[in-house]
């Protein structure tokens, strides 16, 4: 599988809409596809499925692991092109200039190249230094920008003189473009919105592609470790009842797999459809989301009837970021309307205009995570700790239910992952 990276030179260069549209293109030429994101990042794997049909695995250096990262690619080797979008720039990371968490990061531990998507608008000669700087520094870190795409053109000639710069300086060629007129990707407070409230946008009128150069400057990983399919046993036989649906999609595919390789049977229900909890279940995971885009409905569901039964009759339950907002009093959305919620956890939940709270999570047994969200959590009773953290929400424990903002990813500590979904107090 050739794989590469689509690095921007920084956010909003135009990263996801260019990937979806080499996503695209490759699948139009008849080429089979497999995507992977840079990051914690939920939404972005969701267009990329929604274009290849095939799960989009998160890759990082810092929650993820380069070992556990280079398993997923050999896991997933079934295409003829693996095409990882990156993350925020090219270098950047919570560690410095390329540090631990960036697409360079990731690019040179998995020994990859990369493809630069340059935001070219009004630009003609000044693209080479540009091109040069990051060049230079992906050299120095030991890494290769094999190829350029230029985003925002204004015309086929506008492409031309780009081309001819960067073979003029000897810089990586020009492998695609994208011109100015693509359709933009609907955008929300966390991020882009959900590919199934919209059509995924075409962008065969307005990208272009040379198809030779794009399987010559992809390559694929020179060290791949063997397939392997972790197994284990410390979930055999237990089912786990997962909320799914548009309010409860912060998912990371990982996870799921993982739970299954424990040995668990997985059942899912919708919140928003009012659906029950599953009956004879062993655990319970509320996955985050969106809840305050769907408060109306959550106000009425009648989920919250069997999902009280369970956590009364001390049923472990997982509650991250929105599938913990749902079981507060209340949820106040965007517009100042608050909504009643599930009532299980004295807590109340309202939305704000500013970032609340963003970055990589660590408990002190290992397991890693993200935590990012607009909302603020008032806590109305004095209740036990759920995690112990050195920064972020340590969250709350109701019963056997742990509730916090932080989304975790379970491969990263696997025996403190399986003790989420069993009793606290045996």
């Amino acid at each position: 599988m050739n794989l590469a990276l689509i690095a921007g030179t920084q956010s909003g260069c135009g990263k996801t809409s260019v990937t979806l549209a080499v996503l695209q293109k490759l699948k139009q030429q008849g080429k089979s596809v497999r995507a992977f994101k840079a990051g914690p990042d939920f939404l972005d794997p969701m267009w990329h499925k929604a274009i290849t049909q095939k799960a989009s695995y998160n890759l990082d250096t810092n929650m993820i692991g380069i070992e556990q990262s280079l398993q997923i690619i050999a896991n997933n080797q079934d295409s003829d092109f693996g095409i990882i979008e990156g993350v925020m720039g090219l270098f950047d990371g919570r560690g410095g200039v390329g540090g631990k968490g960036s697409g360079a990061h990731l690019a040179k531990e998995l020994g990859i190249p990369v493809w630069l998507v340059v935001n070219a608008k009004g630009m003609s000669g000044s693209i080479v230094p540009l091109v040069k700087g990051f060049v230079a520094e992906a050299e120095s870190m030991g890494f290769v920008i094999s190829g350029i795409i230029a985003n925002r053109l204004g015309s086929d000639n506008h492409a031309k003189i780009i081309r001819a710069f960067l073979l003029e300086y000897e810089l990586p060629p020009l492998i695609a473009c994208m011109k100015k007129d693509a359709p933009a990707m609907p955008e929300r407070h966390l991020g882009l919105q959900m590919p199934d409230e919209h059509l995924v946008p075409d962008f065969s009128e307005v990208f272009s592609a040379d198809m030779a150069l794009l399987k010559a400057k992809a390559k694929p990983l020179k060290n791949i470790p063997e397939k392997r399919l972790f197994t284990a046993e410390g979930l055999k036989r237990k089912t786990i009842a997962i909320a799914r649906d548009s309010s409860c999609c912060f998912i990371y595919q990982k996870n799921l797999d993982w739970l299954q390789a424990q040995g668990a049977k997985l059942s899912f229900f919708s919140p928003v459809a009012g659906d029950p909890v599953p009956e004879n279940i062993d655990a319970i995971w509320l996955p985050g989301g969106y809840p305050e885009l769907y408060a109306e409905a959550l106000s009425a569901s009648s989920t919250w009837e069997s999902l009280a039964s369970c956590i009364n009759e001390d049923t472990p339950c997982l509650a991250e970021c929105g599938g913990m907002m749902m079981l507060g009093n209340s949820l106040t959305d965007h517009q100042g309307q608050s909504w009643k919620m599930a009532g299980i956890l004295p807590i109340e939940c309202e939305m704000q205009d500013r970032l609340a709270s963003l970055g990589y999570r660590e408990d002190e047994h290992g397991l890693k995570g993200h935590e990012y969200h607009h909302s603020k959590r008032a806590d109305l009773a004095d209740l036990p700790k759920a995690y112990i953290l050195s920064r972020g929400d340590e969250g709350i424990i109701l019963n056997n239910l742990r509730a916090s903002y932080i989304h975790w990813y379970f491969e990263s500590a696997p025996d403190v992952a399986v003790g989420l979904f069993k009793r606290i107090n045996p």
